[in-house]
């Protein structure tokens, strides 16, 4: 069952791009990189979300990262 739901991911993914790359000129090669970048980087994130449910957010993330910094920044 997870595997069908990365095959829709991946469709998806393929349909967003299909409609969207031709929409960005050929002189706007930075918005390309930053378009693939996304959408790979969502990719990933959604078939991670299906295989690990229970994964930390990005919030958590920030958290971990910024507490000891307020935790000085309190002293």
């Amino acid at each position: 069952m997870k595997f069908a739901s990365v095959i829709g991911i991946t469709m998806i993914a393929i349909l967003m791009t299909l409609y969207e790359w031709p929409k960005i000129s050929k002189n706007q090669k930075k918005e390309k990189r930053a378009f693939v970048a996304l959408t790979i980087a969502g990719w990933m994130l959604a078939v991670l979300l299906v295989y690990f449910p229970d994964m930390p957010g990005p919030t958590q993330l920030i958290q971990t990262v910024f507490k000891p910094l307020s935790k000085f920044l309190e002293q």
